[in-house]
């Protein structure tokens, strides 16, 4: 699958003067767009956006600096609707304006060009196994919170903080198949998966039950899960299996991700330190 993520790389690069359709890229890495959104989010550590943002305002430096286009003329070639649009987005990536660099030149910022290769680290092997499950729904309670790839999530905490515990010990008593136990649910991300966005963040857990009135459900359909184990320090353990199930298998297996909500089953140990996770991940087969 990298090469035709690779593949659509280069379509990007051959089009930085025209209008780019995510769903072209998705089409050249034969999946969807919204999964092509993710994976690149994953193995570029920034929004698909913003990366083509950033490859237009290099190539536009360059063609400030050689001054064989007006500054509107350049504008315009890369996307923008005014002189003054262009200037606000080069001083954001460069630190200078346009007008400034023609008329007495300036060190500039660049955002190279990238491509990927599946890179296999140490002697490890990633813990997976594939789960057809039928519907079911995750019961708790749900908070709107900010998306953060490292540390402790501040919002996260405060809110598991201010559940009651008689509330998580009756949402416990209506597990009935797995992951069983209390469980984290990621729902509703920001397609980019750029920190600071929001998603829906479930604390409750797996149930076939109905949902107490008091409590909130989400109902999820019948399908595929790739299921991912790992064991390690707490929190960079359940923060890294997300970037390796996306850099490293999701590459090189037939799977893509599908909408569905991606729940986490975690056990710390008694001091806090280490935690065990079991990663539930939609997914459907790649049409061969």
């Amino acid at each position: 699958m990298l090469e035709q993520v690779n593949q659509a790389m280069e379509h990007i690069e051959e089009r930085l003067d025209q209008r780019i359709e995510a769903a072209d890229l998705a089409r050249i890495a034969m999946t969807s767009e919204y999964h092509f959104r993710r994976l690149f989010s994953a193995l570029a550590g920034m929004p698909l956006s913003e990366y083509i943002r950033r490859r237009r305002l290099t190539v536009a430096g360059a063609e400030v600096l050689a001054g064989e286009r007006t500054l509107l003329e350049i504008a315009v070639r890369y996307g923008y609707s005014s002189g003054e649009a262009f200037a606000r987005a080069f001083r954001a990536l460069h630190g200078v304006g346009p007008g400034e660099v023609r008329r007495h030149g300036a060190s500039l910022r660049s955002q190279p060009r990238m491509s990927f290769r599946l890179v296999v680290e140490g002697s490890s092997s990633m813990e997976y196994r594939i789960v057809e499950k039928e519907a079911f729904r995750v019961v708790g309670r749900r908070a709107r919170v900010p998306l953060v790839h490292e540390g402790m999530n501040p919002a996260i905490a405060e809110f598991v903080r201010g559940i009651a515990p008689e509330e998580l010990r009756r949402a416990e008593s209506l597990s009935d198949q797995e992951p069983r136990g209390i469980v984290s649910a990621s729902d509703k991300l920001d397609g980019s998966r750029a920190e600071g966005t929001e998603l829906d963040y479930w604390h409750g857990v797996v149930t076939a039950a109905e949902a107490p009135a008091d409590l909130d459900a989400l109902a999820v359909p019948a399908g595929t899960w790739a299921v991912f184990a790992s064991s390690g320090p707490f929190p960079q353990t359940l923060q890294y299996v997300w970037r390796d199930v996306f850099t490293q298998w999701f590459p090189s297996n037939p799977y893509r991700t599908r909408p569905g909500p991606e729940i986490l089953r975690t056990r710390l140990s008694p001091d806090g330190t280490r935690a065990d996770a079991e990663l539930w991940i939609p997914v459907e087969r790649v049409p061969a």
